[in-house]
């Protein structure tokens, strides 16, 4: 049995700030924010839209692409960082507005790897012949962990969600590779205290070697070589991150997907997100081969090579 992504949807808060925006609030100009990181603007969710609300919206897009009912999801995995209180979890949130009422829910934290890690999850359990349908969701409301006053990281984030559901696919399509890591020595860069702190060289230096890495890895696990490669979608962090995994698989630019420049770093939703966007715009097919790759806190990353389609 072979697993897939046979849902999609996302989510987007309406309002926008630019980088003109932040130029008025910080010291910072909108040359710098995009020669350093390709963001043009972002969305922030209001006040009275929280993290559950956004992975709501997302997963009942998801649900209704994939055709099938909230009844028939056996799981709910929801990576995120930013859940509306400690516990209950925002999946047993979404478990209750969603009416899914045989799933069993849990989050996941790993950062902004954390949808990857739980793409992986759900396969494990369909290709088991446990469950049938899992919905994974990366959502975060990072605007609340962002402290405005620090130029270096509030340029950065932004806020969404994006959902699919994993079950089974036809035989050849599917995950057909995957690769988790961690490395707790590296939690000393990238942390939250009452808000988000970055040691961006670092974050960088680490970012780039091991996107590249990872994709390469999953690639070879599946027996397949750089040639393969139809698209890439990376975590959407840094352009200049983005583009040296790219230039590792040695991909023209029309075959990776940014989205940075529209809706900044939204950690777990970035990947998810990306994909909708992608597939909108019909730059992802059926039988395509696509690798995604992302890397958080934690230290974490992970990737998956994946042959698209149902």
């Amino acid at each position: 049995m072979n697993a897939g992504i046979i849902g999609v949807g996302r989510y987007l808060p309406e309002k926008i700030v630019t980088n003109a925006d932040l130029e008025k609030i910080m010291d910072t100009t909108d040359e710098w924010i995009r020669t350093r990181t390709g963001i043009e603007e972002r969305r922030i969710a209001d006040d009275n839209t929280n993290t559950s609300d956004m992975g709501f919206a997302a997963a009942q897009k998801a649900i209704e692409n994939a055709g099938i009912t909230p009844e028939d999801i056996d799981l709910i995995l929801v990576a995120t960082v930013t859940p509306d209180q400690p516990f209950p979890s925002v999946a047993c949130m979404l478990q209750e507005r969603l009416g899914a009422k045989k799933a069993a829910a849990m989050d996941v934290s790993a950062a902004c790897a954390g949808f990857m890690y739980g793409i992986v999850t759900g396969k494990q359990f369909v290709e088991a012949g446990v469950y049938k349908h899992v919905l994974v969701v990366g959502v975060e409301k990072l605007s609340r962990i962002t402290d405005w006053k620090d130029r270096n990281t509030a340029v950065l984030f932004g806020d969404g969600a994006g959902a699919v559901i994993v079950g089974e696919v036809s035989e050849g399509r599917g995950i057909l590779s995957f690769e988790l890591g961690a490395d707790g020595t590296g939690a000393k860069h990238l942390y939250q205290e009452e808000y988000i702190i970055m040691n961006g060289r670092e974050v960088f230096k680490f970012a780039v070697r091991q996107m590249g890495e990872s994709c390469i890895n999953v690639l070879e696990k599946a027996g397949l070589t750089k040639e393969d490669v139809d698209f890439l979608i990376p975590h959407q962090a840094n352009i200049r991150i983005m583009e040296a995994s790219r230039q590792r698989l040695e991909l023209p630019i029309e075959k990776m997907s940014k989205t940075v420049h529209k809706y900044g770093n939204t950690s777990a939703a970035s990947i998810p997100i990306s994909i909708v966007e992608e597939i909108e715009a019909g730059k992802i097919k059926d039988d395509d081969l696509v690798v995604m790759v992302g890397f958080g806190g934690g230290l974490t990353w992970g990737a998956i090579a994946i042959r698209w389609g149902k």
